[in-house]
């Protein structure tokens, strides 16, 4: 005669606590993460064990999800199954805020006792990674917060002291994701350039350079897609200084002189790089447009399962970009 007895199974690392649950022989009970067991025997035969793992949510705070950046990839996250704390962090003027998606509610806390609040979730929830898409002027205050509680990051927020960030990071051994650029596919055309530029040194010398750049009136700094872009540029031969871009940001010259639909005024990423020989009679336009925040917050929740991954496997390398994250071909 057959007994089939269904437990709940909790395991914790490798450390096992046993209880009696018992039925023609069987017992089994451990501590930790759930588990789905199913325990089968006869009189006088072994015990038979089907365990079934149930993966944990992987807990992230998203900083700045009280902007429409860091909300996008807060709602990206939670439809890809990734589990926000309960808390962010934001600006002076973001204290006490409370921000709602996917029927999960997220209190904002201002700059006062960071420190304290996140080695307290770190602590809580050791697997935890911070995504960052806050403000261009809280990059590296927010890079040092991190790298000294010693938690793992995604830096989506453009701008800041770029130099000082990756010596941050690499002196504090943290894990980490930096990219001015979370769109996987404006960062494959990120990476050709890149090519372009190592293996065709000098290709366009003594092109001029026209940069051209429409986002949202309310990003404050020149994009760092238009800037990597151009350092292409600059190592294929062309002169251009970062004073020429051309920012775009007032409405009206968006919808009538760039094509931008009025709909996604509040959202979008237009770029022209347009190349032109020194007698006139040859150009090249490079050119990719983006409206909304999707591709950008896709991007991110790759970058979260990507960083996660390399935390586990305790690799050397701790700090990465979107290129490592394409390179990994793992992508949703």
């Amino acid at each position: 005669m057959w007994a089939v007895i269904k437990v709940p199974v909790y395991i914790n690392g490798g450390g096992i606590r046993y209880s009696s649950s018992s039925k023609n022989g069987c017992n089994s009970f451990v501590r930790g993460r759930k588990y789905s067991v199913k325990m089968c025997s006869t009189p006088g035969q072994n015990v038979q064990v089907s365990v079934k793992s149930k993966i944990e949510p992987l807990p992230i705070m998203v900083n700045g999800c009280n902007g429409k950046m860091g909300r996008a990839v807060l709602e990206a996250s939670i439809a890809a199954g990734l589990q926000p704390v309960p808390i962010c962090f934001g600006g002076p003027e973001d204290g006490g805020k409370t921000v709602e998606a996917g029927g999960k509610e997220i209190i904002v806390h201002g700059p006062s006792d960071r420190e304290n609040i996140l080695s307290s979730v770190f602590e809580e929830h050791p697997n935890l990674i911070v995504v960052d898409y806050t403000l261009p002027a809280a990059v590296n205050d927010n890079a040092e917060l991190y790298c000294k509680v010693g938690v793992p990051f995604v830096m989506g927020t453009t701008g800041g002291d770029r130099e000082k960030l990756y010596k941050t990071v690499a002196d504090s051994k943290v894990y980490a994701v930096i990219s001015p650029q979370m769109g996987k596919q404006v960062v494959a055309f990120l990476a050709a350039m890149e090519i372009m530029a190592e293996q065709f040194p000098g290709a366009f010398s003594g092109y001029s350079l026209q940069v051209m750049e429409s986002h949202q009136a309310s990003k404050l700094d020149t994009s760092g897609t238009a800037k990597a872009v151009i350092s292409c540029f600059e190592k294929l031969g062309v002169s251009f200084d970062l004073d020429e871009v051309q920012l775009i940001r007032d409405p009206v010259q968006q919808v009538e002189m760039v094509g931008v639909p009025e709909e996604y005024l509040l959202g979008h990423a237009f770029h022209m790089y347009h190349l032109t020989s020194p007698d006139g009679t040859v150009s090249f336009e490079f050119q990719h447009n983006v409206c909304g925040r999707s591709i950008y917050a896709e991007g991110t929740v790759d970058a979260i399962l990507f960083l996660a991954k390399k935390v586990k496997l305790k690799e050397e390398k701790r700090i990465y970009d979107m290129i490592d994250v394409l390179r990994e071909g793992n992508m949703r």
